[in-house]
């Protein structure tokens, strides 16, 4: 009797699907985490200092808000983009893995251009002061800004990920069939001698003479 050989899985398949998964995987991660540091480091002081008013001294702070709208607006674009990557295919998922990491380097950028920034705490000065030549005394900068353009830095590898491997990557129509037709719907069994069956079947679209 001869022996019918098993069919091993190719090992080429196997790795390039692991592969798929581990960048799968990793760009969700990093991009996720990128937008949430983006988002909270944002809303962190990033400047201090003091007014002179009346012979005395008022302090005063800026958030990133008050420094620079822009990397809170580009992580949000950059969720955006995460979550779109998988809606769409081809020509357009390299598109939106563009703008993922266009987003994430925008957004790096931006804070790193707003590390040094006093306009924002010079113009606290003036109102406060009532001067509007009035300027900002002892200004110094935290860290928050650096970590701010860390989450781009993040939501960058994630999209230059989605850019090499996003094509291996499936997208949300997976329940349909490969075709992109949806899978048939099952008909139930309708017993005519029950009234409720009938109507049941109309209400669905069904045919309640046909035959199962």
């Amino acid at each position: 009797m001869t022996a019918v050989p098993v069919p091993q899985p190719r090992p080429a398949a196997a790795s390039t699907a692991a592969g798929s998964r581990r960048s799968l995987a990793a760009a969700l991660l990093l991009g996720g985490v990128g937008a949430t540091v983006v988002l909270l480091a944002a809303g962190r002081i990033w400047a201090e200092g003091t007014a002179a008013v009346g012979g005395g001294k008022v302090p005063l702070d800026a958030d990133g808000g008050d420094v620079t709208g822009v990397p809170t607006a580009l992580a949000i674009v950059g969720l955006a983009a995460l979550v779109a990557v998988f809606a769409v295919r081809s020509g357009g998922r390299l598109l939106v893995s563009a703008l993922l990491a266009v987003s994430g380097a925008g957004a790096a950028v931006a804070a790193v251009l707003g590390a040094s920034d006093s306009e924002a705490l010079d113009e606290k000065a003036a109102r406060t002061t009532g001067d509007a030549a009035a300027a900002i005394d002892g200004l110094t900068h935290t860290v928050w800004p650096y970590v701010t353009a860390a989450g781009g830095l993040l939501i960058l590898l994630a999209g230059l990920l989605a850019l090499r491997y996003g094509k291996q990557w499936p997208a949300m129509s997976g329940r349909y069939e490969r075709d992109g037709s949806p899978r048939p719907r099952k008909v139930r069994a309708v017993d005519p001698d029950r009234p409720e069956d009938l109507w049941r079947a109309l209400d669905h679209g069904e045919d309640p003479t046909r035959e199962g």
